[in-house]
């Protein structure tokens, strides 16, 4: 019974915001901001492009909130809306690098993840290439397959594979640096 009143007042409140109740559209905001910011903060190193990109794509949402058919998760479609905000932010920046160049990697062993704290990963996410860190955050962390990535960058699925594989190499590559340098610090 709970789980439907829950539904019925997040479709209640989405189609309030659809007609620009204010309120309603802060409650969705509210609702969904933090994840949301996480998400640009994914593509966007820094914060302040980040939170901007999260209040760009939050007008995009409110925009087109007409469109939104409840075939699906709310917040998937908002997720989306922030990843492909974030795409042209960086197309624009001319940031993207997706050559399909060769790039040289060590073959060490990497260790366990387990005791590695969130903001270290998301710090060795920023330290790759903008073109290795869109393909790995859309595969990665959005679930998209090559061929959507392929249509959505405007690339072939070979390099969108080839910039997935050089990511992962390089965020092995850079885990290994980053937990020599803490044990030599032992």
């Amino acid at each position: 019974m709970k789980i439907i009143k829950l539904h019925n007042s997040q479709k209640s409140l989405i189609k309030k915001a659809s007609n620009n109740n204010r309120e309603a559209q802060e409650q969705l905001f509210k609702q969904h901001s933090p994840k949301m910011l996480g998400v640009c903060r994914q593509y966007v190193k820094d914060l302040h492009h980040a939170e901007d990109l999260l209040l760009q794509g939050f007008f995009k949402v409110f925009k087109n909130l007409h469109t939104f058919k409840h075939e699906g998760s709310f917040e998937g479609w908002i997720r989306r809306i922030m990843v492909n905000t974030c795409i042209s932010y960086l197309r624009k920046k001319n940031v993207i690098d997706l050559s399909d160049e060769d790039y040289v990697f060590n073959d060490a062993a990497t260790e366990s993840l387990e005791n590695t704290s969130v903001e270290d990963i998301q710090k060795l996410i920023d330290q790759l290439p903008e073109g290795y860190k869109m393909v790995f955050n859309l595969y990665a962390i959005e679930g998209y397959k090559h061929s959507e990535i392929a249509e959505q960058l405007g690339i072939s699925e070979s390099t969108s594979k080839s910039q997935l594989f050089k990511a992962r190499k390089q965020l092995q590559q850079n885990y290994i640096k980053m937990n020599t340098v803490v044990h030599e610090d032992k």
